[in-house]
């Protein structure tokens, strides 16, 4: 049931060419040539950065103090206004 045959792959080629048009094609199968030519290289990179990077762990790591806590040295904030401050009256400008 899973079986692609010729004639089925005849249909589909019929129904890609009617959808895109015979002049956009050699445009789409040259993207799809770049895509997958840029695909193969970044997974090609990405193997050769996994087999070297366990040399680069090996390395020791030199540690350097710490600064000291930012929190520490910020000073603590004044008292907040109080309500009483505050003018029981109609705002200015008022009528």
């Amino acid at each position: 049931m899973g079986d692609i045959g010729t004639p089925e792959l005849l249909i589909i080629i019929v129904v890609v060419v009617v959808l895109f048009g015979a002049k956009k094609l050699p445009d789409a199968a040259r993207s799809l040539g770049r895509s997958l030519r840029i695909f193969k290289s970044e997974i090609k990179s990405l193997h050769d950065d996994d087999h070297s990077a366990p040399a680069a762990t090996t390395t020791p790591a030199t540690t350097t103090p710490a600064a000291p806590d930012a929190a520490a040295a910020v000073e603590a904030p004044g008292p907040a206004p109080s309500a009483d401050a505050a003018v029981d009256g109609p705002a200015a400008g008022a009528r």
